[in-house]
């Protein structure tokens, strides 16, 4: 009994060094992955995606690096050229170099295990130095319009520099500028007074458009107005030549013909302004025969009727 319990126990001892072995033996590297291995604390060689095997106790696996490509966030405080200081939200997106080199020394994976230890620290370093170099060149409104523009210089001199450690920086992004609260108010009240003052500018403009037509209208208006009295005016004259050919055409002498026509005209202005309902009283010469005086009658009569009353009667007529 004593001795199969012994080989059961050395077969148990058995299997968990074959699998101790087996497991220090073979290993598997996921996608997008590569595995550093050192053969007794020295670089040996860089492994892929994939199964593979290694010598027990002699090589182990230094570190496993990612190639996807990460984003870190960075908050950084810089100063314009006109004396604000800002805050800026930078997003910077970066991998592994995929860069195989001469010789695996050379390699994007090698550099960055082995040449930077806390690369994530130094590419903040970097773009930090980097921002605070070149913001101070720019306005506060420039930085706002310009910054696209800005992160890409920065991320091509940050390229450069992390390059030599084993790291692709695909891009610099500044994706928010914080400003202080009273450089934010001022700014607001600065474009709300340039909006007043567009408006206000908008208003006059078309006040004084409005004012130019209606000037332009009542020209228009005024100058029908006058061909309208012109034509009037013509049309009264031709009537009153043909009215004084008619009646010279009787035998009439010039004379008699104008005193005729003159008191006919005179009794039908006085017609029309007892019609008007206005007056009562109805002023008529002493003497018809005195004509020089019935053209002044008219024009009484004519102001009468504009103003309502008779003008008092000469007692001499």
């Amino acid at each position: 009994m004593f001795a199969a319990l012994g080989s059961i126990l050395w077969i148990l001892i058995l299997l968990f060094v074959v699998f101790a072995l087996t497991g220090n033996i073979f290993f598997v590297v996921k996608q997008q992955h590569a595995v550093i291995i050192e053969r007794l604390g020295k670089f040996n060689k860089i492994v892929g995606a994939g199964f593979h095997a290694k010598i027990p106790f002699v090589d182990r696996k230094a570190a496993t690096v990612s190639l996807r490509t990460m984003k870190n966030g960075f908050d950084i405080d810089v100063k314009t050229e006109d004396n604000v200081t800002i805050g800026l939200e930078v997003s910077a997106q970066y991998h592994v170099s995929y860069e195989l080199g001469a010789t695996p020394e050379q390699s994007g994976v090698y550099k960055s295990y082995y040449m930077l230890q806390q690369p994530v620290a130094q590419m903040r370093d970097f773009i930090t130095d980097a921002l605070r170099s070149s913001i101070p060149v720019y306005t506060l409104d420039e930085v706002f319009a310009k910054k696209d523009d800005i992160a890409k210089d920065v991320n091509a001199t940050v390229s450069e520099q992390m390059d030599a450690y084993g790291f692709t920086l695909v891009s610099t992004l500044i994706t928010k500028i914080a400003l202080p609260h009273e450089v934010e108010d001022s700014m607001n009240q600065i474009n709300a007074a340039q909006r007043t003052k567009a408006a206000a500018q908008d208003l006059a403009e078309a006040d004084r458009i409005r004012r130019v037509t209606e000037a332009k209208a009542e020209a228009e208006a005024m100058e029908k107005a006058g061909e309208g009295i012109a034509n009037q005016r013509k049309a009264i004259a031709l009537g009153i030549k043909d009215s004084l050919e008619t009646i010279q055409e009787t035998g009439v002498g010039n004379d008699e013909a104008n005193q005729l026509f003159m008191f006919t005209q005179w009794t039908e202005m006085m017609n029309e302004f007892a019609k008007s309902g206005k007056s009562a009283t109805v002023v008529l010469p002493s003497d018809y025969k005195q004509a020089s005086s019935m053209f002044e009658q008219m024009l009484c009569a004519s102001e009468a009727t504009r103003q309502g009353s008779v003008p008092p009667v000469d007692p001499q007529q």
